[in-house]
């Protein structure tokens, strides 16, 4: 019983090393070294600032800047609270909040049919992305608040557009931090 109870510790202890200790440490030395960027979590700095991640969405509410999807992740784009709203599209609730953001968004005076992606929240709830057409939605209300002709904007997002994943997967989308901060620089670079 004692030789088969020490076998039986020994392939413990040995895959505990192996899947605990070695194989972390080896996917983390790739990551560091192929990946370096995104294992650290693709995180976007200004000067020595970081401010915010190409992965996570934020909650930009001025009308200067362009907005994300609605977050389904309690407070804002909590990480930590990752997580969809998991109601049926038939649901009150989820009628109720799709026609408040549909009201807001009327209050900009838009009557364009108001795209999908900024009324309801992503399955993650943490979505940095929004569909070009969202972003068009959006433009004339950003070039007002910035004093800016709606042609530059619409530029802008063409200019941050980024295409289907490898051609066919997905639509293209535009980051939302990205096109923010791009509208902020060509703020900047004004005389």
């Amino acid at each position: 019983m004692f030789q088969e109870l020490r076998a039986s510790l020994s392939i413990v202890i040995l895959f505990t090393l192996i899947t605990g200790l070695a194989y972390p440490w080896a996917m983390t030395g790739l990551g560091q070294s192929l990946f370096r960027h995104q294992a650290n979590g693709s995180l976007v700095t200004q000067g020595d600032t970081i401010i915010g991640s190409e992965l996570i969405g934020q909650n930009f509410t001025t009308d200067r800047y362009f907005h994300g999807r609605p977050s389904a992740a309690g407070d804002g784009y909590d990480a930590a609270n990752s997580s969809g709203s998991n109601e049926a599209p038939t649901a009150p609730d989820f009628i109720k909040a799709v026609a408040a953001r549909a009201a807001a968004l009327r209050a900009n005076g838009s009557k364009n049919p108001i795209p999908a992606d900024l009324l309801t929240a992503s399955g993650s709830g943490l979505d940095p992305d929004i569909s070009v057409a969202a972003a068009q939605y959006e433009a004339p209300r950003v070039a007002a608040a910035r004093g800016l002709p709606a042609p530059q904007v619409m530029q802008i997002i063409a200019q941050n557009t980024r295409p289907r994943t490898l051609g066919f997967i997905g639509e293209p989308r535009v980051n939302v931090l990205a096109l923010n901060r791009a509208i902020d620089m060509l703020e900047t670079k004004a005389p």
